[in-house]
């Protein structure tokens, strides 16, 4: 029997959307999902250190986020609202486009400042656009681009977005939106973790726009999922096999380091990796590649709910997110965390 998107449907109050961050990124809250005995327990993010051991690799995303959200104007002199995709080539990139009337292809917009962006045409839901300037395309976004806040936090970027939509161990650009389960790391958490003897591992995928995307379907079999780019180097992958050998966990942060170490197993060893990803994780997907997750509340009926409930089970992830909701958490971007500790016999890692 197909899995159905109203299976994953759970009806959150909007005072739990949490619309900015805390003052300190570990000050969030952790609701802990222990497999082993079934129990739910109430922690702080401060508590990670004593969740995790010596030998434990712990992997992050370091992609990092672009200002990716532009404001222009069509000849008529109707508004645009661009939001990057992904970067290409030749100051060309993919975007969604807000606007009242879609532009054709050849249409010419102008950015704030005049900068020309001609449309080329479409591809999927994405329009196709290229920067008319010989000014490279990070520069404009540098001088006019806003912090592509997710479409649920409803107030305006601020210049505190701009460092908070961000990790603190954000190296490569190319994002439009934040893996937001880094967000809750800062310096002394990360030291305190290296002292515990957690090592640090780091993949690179590029989340984009899509990942916000409803599902539009309602038989999960018949969803295509969106594109991402990711990287997984080769000494990720020895670091890996190492603390396999040591009798470690590979701890993922984030739902983006999932994706991209099974997608890198995806021949079924893990081997180092370039390119695109359409991976969908469903419950009945078997992982192969991690222990342990750490990951923030997601959108109801999204794919990223449907990961998760992969992992723990779909009954128990409802069952936890209830009590968040009742229990007061803060959801989404900006919001609390959970560590999901699988059932070693049934989810860990494992083949």
């Amino acid at each position: 029997m197909s899995l159905k998107k109203s299976d994953f449907h759970y009806h959150l109050p909007r005072r739990c959307i949490a619309q900015r961050p805390l003052p300190q990124r570990s000050a969030s809250r952790l609701l802990l999902l222990d497999g082993v005995d079934r129990s739910c327990l109430d922690r702080t993010f401060r508590d990670l250190p004593e969740l995790l051991g010596e030998g434990d690799l712990l992997v992050f995303n370091d992609t990092r986020v672009l200002p990716a959200r532009l404001h222009a104007h069509k000849q008529s002199g109707g508004g645009v609202e661009i939001l990057i995709e992904r970067m290409a080539p030749d100051n060309e990139v993919l975007a969604q486009i807000r606007v009242s009337h879609k532009p054709a292809e050849g249409a010419l917009l102008r950015l704030a400042d005049g900068t020309p962006v001609r449309v080329l045409g479409r591809e999927e839901e994405f329009f196709r656009l290229r920067f008319e300037t010989p000014e490279p395309l990070q520069q404009v976004l540098l001088r006019l681009g806003h912090t592509p806040l997710p479409p649920y936090i409803e107030r305006q970027d601020d210049e505190a977005d701009a460092e908070r939509y961000q990790t603190v161990f954000a190296r490569h650009p190319g994002a439009v939106a934040a893996p937001t389960a880094g967000l809750h790391f800062d310096a002394e958490l990360l030291q305190r973790l290296r002292a515990r003897g957690v090592e640090f591992g780091y993949v690179t995928l590029h989340v984009g726009a899509g990942t916000f995307q409803p599902v539009r379907v309602e038989d999960l079999s018949t969803h295509v999922m969106h594109r991402e780019w990711l990287q997984v180097d080769a000494g990720l992958v020895e670091r890996i096999r190492a603390t396999r050998v040591r009798g470690g966990r590979v701890v993922a942060a984030g739902t983006t380091v999932v994706r991209a170490l099974e997608s890198a197993a995806a021949t079924g060893e893990l081997q180092p990796f370039s390119g695109d990803t359409r991976l969908f994780i469903l419950p009945g997907y078997r992982f192969t590649q991690i222990d342990a997750l750490i990951t923030n509340f997601h959108l109801p009926e999204s794919t990223l709910l449907m990961l998760v409930s992969a992992l723990a089970g779909r009954e128990r992830i409802m069952d936890a997110y209830q009590h968040a909701i009742q229990s007061g958490y803060r959801f989404f971007s900006y919001g609390d965390a959970m560590l999901i500790l699988p059932d070693q016999g049934s989810s860990k890692g494992i083949t």
